[in-house]
Formats: C-alpha cells, sequence, structure tokens
C-alpha cells in the first residue's frame, strides 16, 4: 500500500493519495482545486487515480474532488449521510456513489469502511482503512474535519458562518456522539486528519501531520471529555470567526464547483492601465511586504501580502466573486502566480492581470499623490487615546480580546470588518490595531480603500503595547458570560 499527505500551507489543508500498489490504482481523498498536483503525486508512483472521494462539504476552500474525477475518469464517492438538506445537489449529474455509514469499497487491495461522524457537519464521514493483504485489522482513518491531532472540528459553522440557526448546540452534542463511538476503535490505529495548526476549522490544532487514536485519547481534550454537557461548552467556546468566504464555500461545495480547467496565470499588464482600473472601482490587491505598503502605496488598492496566509485575510476583507487585479513585487509573474493560485482554492477565480512595482513609480512620476499609512509607536497611541484625539479599533479574534485589550478600544475582529465597515464613524482619526500589527495593516488599507482618510496602524500591536508597560484590562466574568 502507498499513502501520501499532500499538503497546502496556505490553507492548512491535507489531502491523502491511498494506492494498491500490485494493482497500480489509487484513491484521493479531500483534494483541493489545484488538481495537477494529484495527478502528479499519482504519477510519480506509477499509480493511476480511479477514485475520488470527499470527507465532508467544505467551508474553507473550494473542492477539487468533482473536477479530479472528470479529468481522470475515477468514480467520485460522495457522502448521502445527514439529511435531505445536506446531500450534495450536483451528485446525479455527476453519477457519483452515494455513500452511507457501513458501506464499503475496494481501491485494489485497500479496503475503506463508511462512518457517519456528524458534528463539524451533519453529512461527515470518516473513512477506515484496511491494507487486507496484511491482514483484517483496521489500519487507520481519514477523519477529515472530525477528529485532528490535539483538537476535534468545530460544530458551529453551520451557525456562526452559514448562517443556519440554532445549530451549534444541536452540532456540539452530535460530534460528542460521534466522539463516543469513534473512541471505540482499537487504540492503535492511526489517525489521519484534514487539516493542520494554522486551519480555522479548529482553536487549538496541533502541527503534528499525525496521530494514533490511543495517544488522542489521551492528550486531546475532545477525547478526554467525559460529560457530554461540559464538552458543549468547551467546544463552543474560544472559536474563532469564520472569514466570511465560509458561508458561500459551503453553497458552491454542495450545489456543485466549476472546473477551474488549471490554475490561473495572469498575464503581466503595462503600468499605465492602473489608473482606469482604479477609476472603474475595480478590486487591485498590493500583495507587496506590509512595511512596503504602508511606506509608498497607490491610493485605492488593499495591502493583502503574499504569504501563507493571503487566502484566509483575502476571504475575511474582499467581496467574494469579483474580478481583482494584482500587484506584485518582482519576479511580479512569479508572485502573481503563486497568488492567484492561492485566491482561486477559495473561490476568487476572476483575476485579471498584475502590475509590477513599475506600476507605483508610474503613478507617482504621473504626479499622482501616492499613500502611506503611518506606524505609531504605542506611547504616542497611548498619548492620543487618553486625549480622545484618535479612535483605536483592535481587530483582533475575540479569544484574544478576552485575553486582555487596551482600554478604551472598540473590537471589531477582521473577518466582520467588512460587513460592520458603516459602524465606523468619521469624527477622528483611525488607529487599527491587531497583536503584532500585520492584521490591522491589512484593515487599514482596507478602510483607506473604502475612503477613510486618517488611518494608521499601531506598529508592533498589542503586543509592544504590552512591553511598554501600557495598562491592559481584561473583561470580567460577568462581560464574558
Amino acid at each position: 500500500m502507498l499513502l501520501k499527505r499532500i499538503y497546502d500551507d496556505a490553507l492548512a489543508q491535507a489531502s491523502w493519495l491511498v494506492g494498491c500498489q500490485a494493482t497500480g490504482t489509487a484513491l484521493v481523498i479531500d483534494a483541493n482545486r489545484d488538481v495537477a498536483q494529484y495527478l502528479r503525486a499519482a504519477d510519480a508512483d506509477g499509480m493511476r487515480i480511479t477514485h475520488v472521494t470527499e470527507t465532508h462539504i467544505h467551508a474553507d476552500f473550494v473542492s477539487g474532488s468533482r473536477e479530479l474525477a472528470q479529468v481522470t475518469g475515477a468514480e467520485l464517492l460522495l457522502s448521502a449521510e445527514g439529511g435531505p438538506d445536506w446531500l450534495y445537489a450536483f451528485a446525479d449529474e455527476a453519477n457519483a456513489t452515494l455513500l452511507h455509514d457501513g458501506d464499503r469499497f475496494m481501491v485494489g487491495n485497500v479496503r475503506l469502511e463508511v462512518i457517519h461522524t456528524p458534528g463539524h457537519t451533519p453529512e461527515h464521514i470518516t473513512l477506515l482503512l484496511t491494507d487486507t493483504p496484511a491482514g483484517d485489522r483496521l489500519m487507520g482513518a481519514f477523519t477529515g474535519d472530525f477528529v485532528f491531532v490535539g483538537d476535534v472540528g468545530r460544530p458551529d459553522l453551520l451557525e456562526r458562518a452559514a448562517g443556519v440557526a440554532n445549530t451549534m448546540e444541536a452540532g456540539a452534542q452530535a460530534l460528542y456522539a460521534s466522539i463516543q463511538r469513534f473512541k471505540q476503535f482499537p487504540d492503535y490505529i492511526q489517525i489521519w486528519p484534514g487539516h493542520g495548526a494554522g486551519s480555522a476549522c479548529g482553536k487549538s490544532l496541533g502541527a503534528v501531520p499525525t496521530s494514533t487514536l490511543g495517544y488522542e485519547k489521551l492528550v486531546n481534550w475532545g477525547l478526554t471529555a467525559t460529560d457530554a454537557g461540559e464538552f458543549v461548552r468547551l467546544v463552543l467556546d474560544g472559536q474563532p470567526e469564520p472569514p466570511a468566504y465560509f458561508a458561500h464555500m459551503k453553497r458552491i461545495n454542495r450545489e456543485g464547483p466549476s472546473a477551474l480547467g488549471g490554475l490561473p496565470r495572469p498575464d503581466r499588464l503595462a503600468p499605465g492601465p492602473l489608473v482606469e482600473v482604479l477609476a472603474r472601482g475595480m478590486t487591485v490587491i498590493d500583495t507587496r511586504r506590509t512595511a512596503d505598503f504602508s511606506a509608498r502605496h497607490v491610493p485605492g488598492t488593499i495591502n493583502l501580502p503574499a504569504n501563507k496566509n493571503l487566502s484566509t485575510y483575502a476571504g475575511s476583507v474582499l467581496p467574494f466573486d469579483v474580478p481583482y487585479y494584482l500587484i506584485c513585487d518582482e519576479p511580479a509573474q512569479e508572485v502573481a502566480a503563486r497568488a492567484a493560485r492561492d485566491l482561486a482554492l477559495v473561490g476568487y477565480d476572476r483575476v485579471m492581470g498584475t502590475f509590477g512595482p513599475d506600476a507605483i513609480d508610474h503613478w507617482q512620476k504621473a504626479g499622482r499623490a501616492l499613500g502611506s499609512v503611518t506606524q505609531l509607536a504605542p506611547d504616542d497611541v497611548a498619548t492620543r487615546l487618553a486625549r480622545g484625539e484618535v479612535r483605536v479599533i483592535d481587530v483582533r479574534k475575540r479569544s484574544e480580546w478576552d485575553a486582555g485589550h487596551i482600554p478604551g478600544v472598540e473590537h471589531i475582529p477582521l473577518a466582520e470588518l467588512a460587513a460592520r465597515i458603516d459602524e465606523i464613524p468619521t469624527d477622528r482619526p483611525i488607529v487599527m490595531q491587531c497583536q503584532g500589527g500585520g492584521r490591522s495593516a491589512i484593515a487599514a488599507s482596507v478602510l483607506r480603500a473604502r475612503g477613510f482618510s486618517a488611518v494608521d496602524n499601531l506598529a508592533g500591536g498589542f503586543t509592544a503595547w504590552t512591553a511598554a508597560g501600557l495598562p491592559v484590562e481584561k473583561p470580567t466574568t460577568a462581560d464574558v458570560a
């Protein structure tokens, strides 16, 4: 048997390729839209992808399962659990095989058994693997977003991201029941989860790629909990705010993702058209480093640095399904190709072209003013805040805010900023603040692009504030309740 973990840092997401070396056939589990990577992985070991499946309807990326099955001619297998509201709408059209609890299927000599593990989502399934030439004992479980290393899947996304009211507690109770069932399997089985550290599909995922059920029963808080009520309270407490794009992903992946047909490779544009692009109100993403954007940028552009957080932050602040342009440092085409790939993974397909850094120089040489974001020292912000001269907005997660915050500041998590931007008064200059200065710099660029003229950033964020010995406020127990 062959087993490969194909991990995407931008999504903190793991796909799995399982191959039977005797027959040369392979299964891919939880594919994202970069389908070529699975073809390369299979080809490298002389495998042919004959089966494609996924553990659930994903909320954090556009599924590539349908397209991968189309490209390879593989059998597409999809969960039929969770009730009529959670059936894949495209299953008949895609000629998919529907999976139920207790079903088994073979990939060569490798046997997969389906168990229904609702909680994270109603239709979620886990796949138990047996390498039959080695014996009849289970080897491991592909747990998707059900059980992670050190954590369990969050059951609140249907309500908090997709707007399905009154589902959090029921989901948490279902998750607890699924865990109790899963704990009955042998301790030695391996756990192969669908995400690693950094994913918003849990709150404390470990960075170790795999584990065993026995180990997780010892150290994973979700598996050590023995009281259902306490588990429900703990699993719902402290979950990070889901990026706004999660709601769109659920809908797209249920209704049927369109085929990407290869990763986007935006054309390099001359610097001049940037003027017209912005005049038409188009979205322009400046992917340069925060420090470079703060020093000088074209007004109206949004700063989303081209790093592993690009997908998540874009999904938090950008309107969905809009055409967009990129500004990239040299080598601009290389940076743009990677950025466009990461954005396409979360549904931002419509990249219209990329500008190099010469577009910024061209803008300035034509006599147009450049923008800048001042990085304010903590002492300076403290003085201005005490005088009532500035309004400070903390864009950290709720759990970070609850752990301690600057007295007298407002709290709007970055994931909610775009939806709540009309709540922000313009009666005084604004200073954005996060933990270390990165997310707040993005937030400052969003406000400036939306017409806020006086927006700066707290350099070093809350970390620098506390290091300077400035006052910190924590909510009381009553406030948290």
